[in-house]
């Protein structure tokens, strides 16, 4: 059976106090009680739905619990018996007003069927869930401890190939140190699981994942579009009119000669295949494109603007 997001079943935020989550399902029961809608299937089943609700996050450690795992992750671990153990709703109908009889049958029925009345659910084979003091008893083995996510900055010169490195964080207060190689060409905001490696298990069972988080550093050279490299080089308009031969540097240090034909335009690309950064759980790397800027000098010398003046009166 699938979670249930109870926040939307009651239409409350999930920073939402227990005082307003219990005026919303006062509201709700009252619309909905059998007794105000016999025969209503929809109406039962929707008072079921509210109520569970009620059930989950008007309770303290169940709320935490449920925010904790999520709705999938709680449902699959605590069953509706779970849920309504020690939940008096005679109490609580009795307060809003409402006939608390009809409601304790409805509820009844959730435990009837394949669990049966009172049943013990039997996915974990231990014991069922105890009184309020004493936990998910039987079950507790299997809650993990909380996952936690460390950023870990790296330069496009460390993606460029595997890089080992150790971090350091804290654990309930407690230094960890941990060692991890980051493969080449990994990219922006992706993860490395480290398992049991994070927050440890209140209740005695395995602890949470390390989730490491890349965050590639802007880079003053380089700008990285999935595997390939761009950067600018900048030429003399000379050099470019007349031709010329640069050299230019890699991500990895590499010096290449690069030849710039007679009549080179501004922003014009030269491809270095291989030359980018390599592709992450596949063969070979991407590419570099080198952009060429045509320099315009800001100041020139009499002779220089002599120079500039001929070229003028020649079409230049």
């Amino acid at each position: 059976m699938s979670g249930k997001n109870y926040y939307d079943i009651l239409g409350v935020s999930k920073t939402a106090s227990s005082e307003d989550i219990k005026k919303v399902y006062r509201k709700l029961a009252m619309k909905y009680h059998p007794d105000r809608n016999q025969g209503d299937k929809s109406a039962e089943t929707r008072f079921k739905d509210v109520s569970e609700a009620y059930a989950v996050l008007s309770d303290a450690e169940k709320r935490r619990q449920y925010d904790m795992f999520g709705a999938e992750g709680f449902r699959n671990k605590f069953s509706r018996e779970d849920i309504f153990r020690g939940f008096d709703f005679n109490d609580i109908f009795r307060e809003f007003g409402l006939r608390g009889g009809g409601g304790q049958n409805i509820f009844g029925q959730f435990f009837r069927g394949a669990e049966g009345p009172g049943a013990r659910r039997g996915r974990t084979g231990g014991p069922h869930f105890g009184s309020a003091g004493h936990g998910f008893q039987g079950r507790s083995h299997e809650i993990k401890g909380q996952d936690m996510v460390y950023e870990l900055p790296m330069s496009l010169e460390e993606i460029a190939s595997t890089t080992p490195k150790t971090i350091s964080y804290q654990v309930n207060g407690k230094q960890e140190t941990v060692s991890v190689k980051v493969p080449a060409g990994i990219a922006d905001g992706q993860k490395l699981r480290l398992k049991e490696k994070g927050q440890p298990s209140p209740y005695g069972g395995p602890c949470g994942d390390l989730y490491i988080k890349i965050k590639v550093l802007r880079h003053e050279r380089f700008i990285r579009r999935e595997d390939d490299l761009y950067f600018k080089e900048q030429i003399r308009y000379s050099e470019a009119a007349l031709g010329t031969e640069i050299e230019v540097l890699t991500v990895d240090d590499k010096r290449l000669k690069l030849k710039i034909p007679q009549g080179t335009q501004d922003g014009a690309k030269f491809r270095f295949k291989g030359y980018g950064l390599p592709r992450m759980k596949r063969e070979g790397r991407g590419d570099a494109y080198a952009e060429i800027a045509i320099a315009v000098p800001e100041k020139l010398t009499r002779k220089q603007k002599d120079i500039v003046k001929t070229m003028a009166d020649n079409g230049l």
